[in-house]
């Protein structure tokens, strides 16, 4: 099944950035047999695991998180681009592969101890994810996993991570 959602996923080059060739994977998202099976195979590993949230990387992540958090009957905590929260956050900065930027969660999302997965669409340098696992922890919040659609294996992204990684498709 994962062949099928790496055919249909569309690549971009030169995006966001020369040099870059961008997977996109607003093409499995727009057919309903193919995001339903990106839904079901990441459900599938975490069903009985007691996953209390998913949290969702802005912005795609939002896309995987919410899904996968109501698949497993779990909540959804969104960590996002700063002064886009309303209330009261934790920060983290991180270096991209094009850049640096900030990511923030709410202090009260995750309380001590509970069961968290961290969701977004792809893992590139894992920048990103690093700075999710920061905030994750900083609130006391237990990673099961970092799950995405897409890595892409050259960039050993998943070496950052101090927890397990899960990815449907790679690269």
């Amino acid at each position: 099944m994962p062949e099928r959602l790496k055919k249909i996923i569309r690549d971009v080059p030169d995006f966001p950035k020369k040099g870059i060739l961008f997977k996109d994977i607003t093409t499995l998202c727009k057919d309903p047999l193919s995001f339903q099976i990106m839904v079901d195979l990441l459900a599938h590993r975490y069903i009985d695991k007691k996953i209390d949230l998913i949290v969702g990387i802005e912005a795609r992540g939002f896309i995987v998180g919410a899904a996968l958090a109501y698949r497993i009957g779990a909540g959804i905590v969104l960590v996002r681009k700063p002064g886009k929260l309303p209330h009261k956050t934790n920060s983290a900065s991180y270096t991209l592969e094009y850049g640096e930027d900030t990511l923030e969660i709410h202090k009260d999302a995750i309380e001590k101890g509970q069961n968290v997965i961290i969701a977004d669409d792809l893992l590139a340098t894992g920048g990103t994810a690093a700075a999710v696992t920061e905030l994750v922890e900083g609130l006391g919040g237990n990673i099961v996993e970092s799950a995405f659609i897409v890595e892409l294996d050259d960039l050993k992204g998943r070496d950052k991570l101090n927890h397990d990684v899960f990815s449907l498709i790679h690269y």
